[in-house]
């Protein structure tokens, strides 16, 4: 006797939808019915069927909503807690705290410096700070009317400086416990894990032994440990193997943060450091990796200056960098110097770096270095200097430094999923196109145009596979059960509109996107429905 299905009473129902239900399973024809935010029916519904809503897919394709492994969106969820550019991308849920950032912990007398510190990501947000632990800076994004999901790792640069500051030096067993302390409470509180940005001050004057020892935090709850590494040019394989290390010396699972590797004469080596990470699951340990779908990444402009000269914090560089004799020094020193992540060198020099964000030079944005040069009628790093001083820590650029046949080739691999690695603008601000269109630019140049990914895996790698990464167990897949965080699209017509020229263009071919069964966007317009909610790790 056939089972009767209960299909009275729907929310929801999506009709002729291609399926591409996130698991890299090969598509299928069906229906899909939700009800109080989950999905209950997945197969052929009768047409008599009993709902509020129906939309014809008209098969247009249905798939989990994207999860953005990697954001810079700690505190502009706080000014647009809607973020309306994620999800018109077809992004349900966001993961903050990446590269070592993060707004929390925080103690009262290193709030100035963690506000400097942070300044290229706050976008014109200004913080109240009325957060001290982890948890109450989530509990503080609970308050928002959010319009995706919100999950957040801990920085290791943030635990560093509420300790250390910005010292140069190597912590004392005491300094260290406490450091650990502050992983192990972000975790209590609901952290995913520890991200190290280890590029950055003040966790570039971190020996790994250091990031072991506080990622031992990490270790009760299983927390991920993702890394910004110390090198993605000259050094990126030794890089690999150290953030191996901590994952296989812990018994914890490890990321490598928006693999690359950076500058023409290191093209091609993603195929030692893909096979790394391969051999590394080979012995048991749980290695993954992300990536953005660029040849150019973003980060401050101030990532072109050594790591000795951000020794104390902003202010204390700002102060070095107004001297004229320590500027023909660098002058001399940053084209060539090897030792340490050479933004520029890695870029092919001033030409390489296009400014995205400095609001107090507004003319500047949208320009390269020699362009800049040339206006101002000075050396183009003299130019980069004034560019650090006048705008105080709130600057970000972008650096052109990889291969598209590497990028094809990590993107290809089966241990690598997709991130945006976005980093929010000010208002008027220019800032990479991947804050806008890294979703739909997989979907339209790497599935339809260049066939580098299929339909299927790319869904995947942009859902049940990090979905699965943070242990999300209702998200990711469309399963009876799973959470009804939805996106449905065309696959001939999908594309991203945002370029490096104009950054805001808006994605095509993605009509509606469901954030626990709430239509969030329709015919690909925000319609004001904020049915996100804060992530905890559990």
């Amino acid at each position: 006797m056939a089972l009767r299905i209960e299909t009275r009473g729907f929310d929801l129902v999506l009709r002729n939808a291609r399926i591409v239900d996130g698991s890299n399973s090969p598509w299928y024809r069906g229906d899909v019915g939700v009800r109080d935010g989950s999905v209950v029916f997945v197969g052929t519904l009768p047409p008599d069927t009993e709902t509020a809503t129906e939309i014809d897919a008209a098969e247009r394709v249905l798939a989990p909503g994207f999860i953005d492994m990697h954001t810079h969106n700690d505190f502009l969820l706080l000014k647009e807690p809607a973020s309306v550019p994620k999800l018109k991308q077809g992004v349900t849920t966001v993961m903050v705290g990446q590269c070592g950032i993060s707004a929390a912990p925080i103690t009262p007398e290193k709030v100035a410096l963690l506000e400097s510190y942070t300044g290229f990501i706050m976008a014109g947000a200004l913080p109240l700070w009325n957060w001290r632990s982890f948890g109450e800076y989530l509990d503080v994004l609970g308050g928002m009317e959010l319009g995706v999901n919100v999950g957040s790792f801990v920085g290791h640069g943030t635990i560093r400086l509420n300790v250390l500051g910005f010292e140069d030096r190597t912590p004392s067993s005491g300094e260290l416990a406490a450091m650990r302390g502050h992983a192990r409470r972000a975790m209590e509180e609901g952290a995913f894990g520890m991200t190290s940005g280890l590029v950055y001050a003040p966790g570039v004057y971190s020996a790994p032994e250091e990031v072991r020892e506080i990622a031992k935090g990490l270790v009760e709850r299983r927390g991920l440990y993702l890394s910004h590494m110390r090198s993605e040019s000259d050094d990126v394989v030794a890089s690999v193997r150290e953030t191996i290390a901590v994952a296989e010396n812990l018994g914890i699972p490890g990321q490598v943060l928006h693999h690359k590797a950076c500058g023409r004469r290191n093209r091609g080596r993603v195929r030692e450091t893909m096979r790394l990470l391969e051999e590394a699951r080979e012995r048991g340990v749980d290695m993954t990796a992300d990536q953005y779908p660029y040849a150019a990444g973003s980060t401050t402009l101030r990532s072109i200056l050594p790591p000795w000269i951000h020794e104390g914090g902003v202010e204390k560089l700002i102060e070095r960098l107004s001297g004229l004799a320590l500027r023909e020094r660098l002058k001399r020193e940053i084209p060539e110097a090897e030792g340490w992540e050479n933004m520029l060198r890695n870029s092919g020099g001033p030409e390489g770096v296009m400014m995205l964000y400095c609001p107090k030079t507004p003319d500047f944005e949208g320009k390269r270095l020699t362009e800049i040069g040339a206006m101002t009628g000075k050396d183009p790093l003299d130019a980069a200097f004034d560019i650090i001083i006048e705008n105080r820590g709130s600057d970000t650029a972008c650096f052109f430094q990889l291969a598209e046949e590497d990028v094809q080739f990590v993107m290809k691999h089966p241990l690598v999923m997709v991130a945006s690695d976005s980093i929010p603008p000010a208002p008027g601000a220019k800032c990479h196109p991947r804050t806008n269109g890294t979703f739909p630019r997989v979907l339209g140049k790497y599935v339809r145009e260049e066939k580098t990914l299929r339909l299927e895996e790319a869904v995947w790698k942009m859902s049940g596979f990090p979905a699965a990464r943070l242990g999300l167990s209702k998200k990711g897949l469309i399963r009876e059960g799973m959470d009804a965080d939805l996106v449905l699209f065309d696959p001939e017509t999908v594309v991203d509109g945002a370029t490096f020229e104009d950054p805001f263009g808006e994605p095509k071919g993605i009509s509606h996107v469901f954030v626990a069964g709430r239509l969030a966007v329709k015919n690909g317009e925000y319609t004001g429905a904020a049915a996100g909610k804060v992530l905890r790790k559990v």
